[in-house]
Parts: C-alpha cells; structure tokens; sequence
C-alpha cells in the first residue's frame, strides 16, 4: 500500500501552517488516514535540531546541513514508514524550503544543495506541494502580529524575497508537483483556493 505525501511550502507568515488542518479535515472526511508532521523537526532528533537552527548564531552552510540531518532522520523514521503504511502525510516544509531559504535567501549553490538532497531523500519526494506565495512585507506585517520573530524570521525584507524568488525557481522546474497558491487573501478565499486544488488534483476522494 503506498500513501499520499502533500508539502505545504512558503515564506514565514504566507499562512500556510493555517491551511494545514483543513486539508487533514478534508482527507478525514474521505475516509483517509492521515498523520501530519513538519521541517524542521518531526522527530526528536529533528525537533532538538530545530530548535538550534532557530536560535543558535550560525554559518549558512552549518545551517543547511543541520536542516538535511534533521530531515534524513525525518525521511527515516515518518515519512516512509507513513507512506508505506498507506497513509496520507501532511508535511509543513520540506526540501523545497531548502532550495528557497538555504539557496535562495542564503544564496548556497544548487552544486551543494542538490547533491545533498539526492543522498537524504532517495527519491522520496512530495507527489503535491502547495506553495502559498506572498509577498515579503505582507508576510512581515502578519509575522509582527502574530509571534516573536525567530532566528531566521528576524532576516530583513530582502532575504524574503530572495526566499520568494527562490521558490519561484523551484515551481518553473516542477510545475506539475508545485501549485502556487495565493495567499494575499483573507482566510477564507485561501482556503476555498486550497480546497478547489485538492478536489481538481484528488477526484477519486
């Protein structure tokens, strides 16, 4: 039996973590089995990691390796044995948030960051990812509200809309995987933009 793997991706603040129990909602409803997890983090190790990257002063490559570490373990230990077991895995994060803050925003090269995610994911790999697309200071203000910024969500304007660019990249190279959704609107029309992706893209649930 293998199940689904759906990412949710976007800028700190885009609210993509907002949509993630609607969608588990909207499985559930159909009968699906769903389990839910996110990067950084979903495992112990991941999870003690995760809370370095956000506050420990870094280098950037040292920031991207801890984030593959974190996500090796995480590959291990959820996200295959949940695929396997038949269910549907909803993941805040993951690879592609790699790509956009570690390559875009940081500016590493796709020679160190490919490789690296080759040797982790052996081809595990989301088979939908919803990036929900802001723009930077948007996405600022609704973080300015919401929480205290961490480590990386304390970066100026700029790194976001490198972070943007970035994912902007990873949609062209995956336009079938990657749907961009707008997340400039209210709660409701993102929503009602999510579910419509998922009724178009799961016609069988």
């Amino acid at each position: 039996m293998t199940g689904r793997f759906i990412s949710f991706e976007g800028i700190d603040g885009a609210g993509k973590s907002t949509h993630i129990q609607a969608v588990a909602d909207w499985f559930r409803a159909r009968g699906a089995d769903v389990q839910m997890s996110r990067e950084p983090g979903g495992t112990p190790l991941a999870e003690t990691l995760r809370d370095i990257v956000l506050k420990e002063p870094m280098g950037s490559l040292t920031e991207l390796l801890l984030m593959f570490a974190g996500r090796r373990d995480h590959v291990e230990t959820v996200i295959k044995p949940a695929l396997a077991a038949g269910r549907t895995l909803l993941c805040d994060r993951f690879t592609d948030a790699s790509f956009a803050y570690q390559g875009g925003g940081r500016g590493l090269p796709l020679s160190v960051l490919n490789p690296l995610s080759d040797w982790v994911q052996e081809g595990t790999e989301p088979e939908l990812t919803l990036w929900f697309d802001l723009p930077a200071g948007q996405a600022a203000a609704r973080r300015a509200s919401a929480r205290e910024a961490d480590r990386i969500e304390q970066q100026d304007l700029d790194f976001f809309e490198r972070v943007r660019t970035g994912y902007a990249a990873r949609a062209v190279q995956a336009p079938r995987r990657i749907v961009r959704i707008d997340a400039s609107g209210t709660v409701e029309q993102v929503g009602a933009a999510v579910l419509a992706v998922l009724a178009d893209r799961y016609p069988e649930c």
